[in-house]
């Protein structure tokens, strides 16, 4: 039985995306300098992933909240908006600066938005649409006017430069959108958010949690970087993406020929074109960004949404789906609601 729509307008209201902005960092790290660090190529990587480069936060001090900030600097720049006039800001992350505080109340000192409830949302890869859909919540409810959301990954602070599997995948970025009332009918229509931990083994850091703290033996043991399988990962991330992108189509009483943009996830290019496949959405509608980002966990999304902008189209209908470590995963149905020349 499909459910109805959890994103629905609240006293004339509904959110909408009126601005995106993204960061990526000056260092590319090329395909060709991982060959000079593991047993790989050019043509292995891009065979398997599609990635070609990958974009690397270099500089002694500098975390997640530093292209976290960049990206909302650019975004209230780009959109005329004062600090003082954002009511909420989301950081979705998997890698905060710290365990506390949260990298959301770092970027808003960053940026000079003040006295605002700011906090962290980890859902891995998942989680800039888990922050859409809390944000679309306060815009609905009245509760807020201008919320900032953005994806933000240093995934090279943990990643293991020596395992092949894995440090050919990961990017570091940041993505960031104004959430605020519709100026009109279009915005977030509806939204699916999904978990299931059962899938934590497949996904996930060992170590510098509760449950096992950071000790010598934990960094000797190289405890501390992604731990991925990736065959089951990549099966379910397939199954989940297009599941979720099917019952969001079903339940608005859309078909695939009707939208107009699928925003996967860009963990693999191989589930993003099995992903496209299975939903029957052709290629030149989907938003592709992995072959100059890698997979930049939480930024994925919004970075491919600030690609694209000027090809958006006000009443553009967009299908945005995602799947992250732990299991998660989550969907959003949009239709856009400018266009960049506005």
């Amino acid at each position: 039985m499909i459910k109805k729509p959890e994103t629905r307008r609240r006293h004339g209201v509904r959110a909408a995306i009126t601005g995106v902005h993204g960061y990526l960092p000056d260092y590319v790290l090329s395909n060709a300098e991982l060959a000079a660090l593991v047993d790989t190529s050019d043509s292995w990587i891009v065979e398997r992933t599609g990635i070609k480069e990958r974009r690397i936060l270099k500089g002694e001090g500098l975390g997640t909240s530093h292209m976290a900030s960049a990206a909302v600097k650019g975004l209230l720049e780009k959109t005329d908006t004062s600090p003082a006039d954002i009511d909420l800001l989301i950081c979705a992350t998997t890698t905060p600066d710290f365990v506390f505080p949260s990298t959301a109340n770092l970027v808003c000192d960053m940026v000079g938005i003040r006295n605002v409830g700011s906090f962290d949302v980890q859902a891995a890869c998942s989680g800039f649409l888990y922050a859409l859909t809390v944000a679309a919540q306060f815009i609905c409810t009245g509760q807020a006017r201008k919320v900032v959301v953005v994806g933000a990954d240093k995934m090279s602070s943990i990643i293991d430069y020596t395992d092949r599997a894995t440090c050919v995948l990961f990017g570091d970025g940041a993505g960031a959108v104004m959430v605020e009332p519709a100026p009109g009918r279009h915005g977030i229509i509806d939204a699916i958010i999904r978990s299931d931990g059962a899938g934590m083994p497949f996904l996930h850091q060992k170590a510098g949690g509760s449950r096992m703290p950071p000790t010598a033996e934990t960094v000797a043991k190289r405890l501390h970087y992604v731990h991925q399988e990736g065959a089951a990962v990549s099966k379910i991330a397939v199954a989940k993406m297009a599941e979720v992108a099917a019952d969001l189509i079903k339940r608005n009483r859309l078909t695939a020929e009707k939208i107009d943009w699928l925003v996967p996830h860009q963990a693999n290019r191989r589930i993003i074109d099995a992903t496209a496949e299975r939903m029957g959405v052709p290629l030149d509608r989907v938003m592709i960004t992995i072959h100059k980002y890698g997979n930049t966990t939480a930024a994925t999304i919004p970075l491919c949404l600030w690609d694209y902008e000027s090809r958006l189209k006000p009443g553009d209908k967009l299908i945005l789906a995602a799947f992250g470590g732990g299991f998660t995963w989550a969907g959003a149905y949009v239709t856009w609601c400018y266009s960049l020349a506005r």
